[in-house]
């Protein structure tokens, strides 16, 4: 695999190619998803690619109702909610994404622990078209 300097922009990259891509210390072991290239657990900087298998368990979340101007453009409101959440990976790490497949008339049964596994958004940017990750229970 090509070196890319780990950071948001060689995130988007892999997730534009359909790959969902962490960092992982090689001393420690410790995994992040979006990448880092420092390791904030024991401080080595020794980092390698490690891309992640996308399943998981949904940590938290929260149904949003009021939205940003970019995801009002796509069509959520107050009437039309979305809902962001956190999944623990299985590997390890941690991962903030838009969460689909869930019942967002009613957000109290959404359950933390939930089985995810992810799934790959295209719409179409201003300027040409963007990847989002997401999660939907398995």
């Amino acid at each position: 695999m090509e070196q890319r300097p780990f950071g948001d922009h060689s995130y988007n990259q892999f997730l534009s190619e359909e790959k969902l891509m962490g960092s992982r210390c090689k001393g420690c072991g410790a995994r992040y998803v979006p990448p880092r290239p420092l390791c904030i657990k024991c401080y080595g900087s020794d980092m390698e690619w490690v891309e992640m298998k996308g399943k998981g368990k949904l940590a938290a979340f929260t149904a949003i109702t009021i939205a940003p101007p970019f995801m009002m453009a796509q069509g959520y409101d107050r009437k039309h909610p979305y809902c962001s959440g956190v999944v623990e990976l299985e590997e390890g790490g941690r991962v903030d994404a838009r969460i689909e497949g869930v019942d967002l008339a009613h957000p109290e049964n959404i359950k933390v622990g939930t089985p995810m596994k992810m799934k790959f958004i295209h719409r179409q940017g201003a300027e040409k078209p963007e990847t989002y990750l997401a999660f939907e229970p398995t």
